[in-house]
C-alpha cells in the first residue's frame, strides 16, 4: 500500500449554490479556505454531500479543478468519481486526475448493482487507467450493495487502491476492516468517528466538519494522540447534532445547507430533486445549534 491520502479529520464539502442554481465559485473558494483554516487535512470534493449525482461533467471537473487551484497542497483533494457506470466513471477519474486531484473516491455501483467479483472488475478498471490513490466507498443503505472483505483483500493489490470510506455503521465490520484489509480505513458518518479511530482507524470523512471544521479536527487530533476519552466526551456535546435530531433530519446535504446558512453563510439549496426542509424543521435544527452554542 502506498502512503496514505491524509491522516484525520477530512470534510464531505457541500457545493454552495446560487439562488439560480448555477455554482458559487467564489464562495466555494471561502468555504475551502474556511476548511484549511479549521485544520481539515482532506477535502472531498462532488461527492454525495457535494451533489455530484446533480451536476453535468464540465460542472464536476470544473470543481474538482477549482478546488485544487484553491487548495494549492495544503489539503488533499479526494475526488468523488463513483458512477454505476464503468465505462463513465474511468473517463471520469481520468478526468479529474489531469484536473489536479490527489485522489479518487468511488462508490459502490448503486441500482444496477452487481456480484463480489463484478465490484472487483468495476473498481480495478479505474485502476488500470488512474495513477493517483484510490479510496473505495462502502455505503449499502445508498447502494443496495456491501462490499465484503474478501474484495478489499482482493482490491488491496492494486498498488493504487489504497483507501475505504466505509459508512456500513457497524464496529465489527469496521475493526475487521482495519485489521484485516490491508487498506486504511476512514470513518464515513460523523457519529462512527471516535470508535474508528480508537480502532486504529486513519481518519474521517465528515459532514458536521462543514459546519464546525475545527471540531472535528480537534476530536481526531484527540484520538491520534491517545486522548480518546477526552476526544468521545467532545463528540457527545454534538451528539444530537451530528445525527438525526440535527444534520440528518432530512436528507444529506439539505440539512447541513440550512445549518451553514443559520451561520450566515448562504450556500443555497440543494439542487432539485432535493428540497429545503419545512420551516418547523429549520425550527428544530436552530434550536439544537443554540443548545450547543453555535448560534
Amino acid at each position: 500500500m502506498s502512503n496514505s491520502i491524509y491522516t484525520g479529520s477530512g470534510v464531505a464539502l457541500v457545493t454552495p449554490m446560487n439562488a439560480d442554481g448555477s455554482i458559487n465559485y467564489p464562495l466555494f473558494g471561502e468555504l475551502i479556505e474556511r476548511q484549511i483554516k479549521g485544520g481539515i487535512q482532506g477535502l472531498i470534493i462532488c461527492g454525495t454531500t457535494g451533489e455530484a449525482s446533480t451536476m453535468t461533467d464540465e460542472e464536476h471537473i470544473e470543481c474538482i479543478r477549482f478546488a485544487a487551484e484553491k487548495t494549492a497542497k495544503r489539503a488533499a483533494v479526494v475526488a468523488g468519481t463513483g458512477s454505476n457506470d464503468t465505462a463513465y466513471m474511468a473517463e471520469l477519474s481520468m478526468e479529474a486526475e489531469k484536473a489536479g486531484a490527489d485522489a479518487l473516491l468511488l462508490v459502490s455501483p448503486y441500482y444496477n448493482k452487481t456480484s463480489q467479483k463484478g465490484l472487483v472488475k468495476h473498481f480495478g478498471a479505474v485502476a488500470d487507467k488512474t495513477n493517483i490513490p484510490i479510496m473505495l466507498y462502502n455505503i449499502p443503505s445508498r447502494t443496495g450493495i456491501n462490499i465484503e472483505l474478501a474484495t478489499f483483500k482482493e482490491l488491496a493489490e492494486y498498488p493504487n487502491i489504497t483507501a475505504v470510506k466505509e459508512s456500513g455503521g457497524n464496529v465489527a465490520y469496521f475493526s475487521t476492516l482495519i485489521n484485516e484489509s490491508g487498506l486504511d480505513i476512514y470513518s464515513g458518518d460523523d457519529y462512527m468517528n471516535v470508535p474508528v479511530l480508537a480502532l486504529g482507524g486513519k481518519g474521517v470523512i465528515s459532514v458536521m466538519g462543514n459546519v464546525v471544521p475545527e471540531v472535528v479536527h480537534k476530536i481526531c487530533e484527540l484520538c491520534l494522540s491517545g486522548n480518546v476519552l477526552e476526544a468521545g466526551r467532545l463528540q457527545q456535546k454534538y451528539a444530537r447534532f451530528m445525527h438525526a435530531e440535527g444534520l440528518f433530519m432530512d436528507v444529506n446535504p439539505v440539512p447541513v445547507k440550512h445549518a451553514l446558512k443559520l451561520l450566515g453563510i448562504d450556500a443555497g439549496s440543494a439542487r432539485l430533486p432535493l428540497c429545503d426542509m419545512d420551516e418547523g424543521k429549520i425550527a428544530l435544527l436552530k434550536a439544537e445549534m443554540v443548545k450547543i452554542g453555535l448560534l
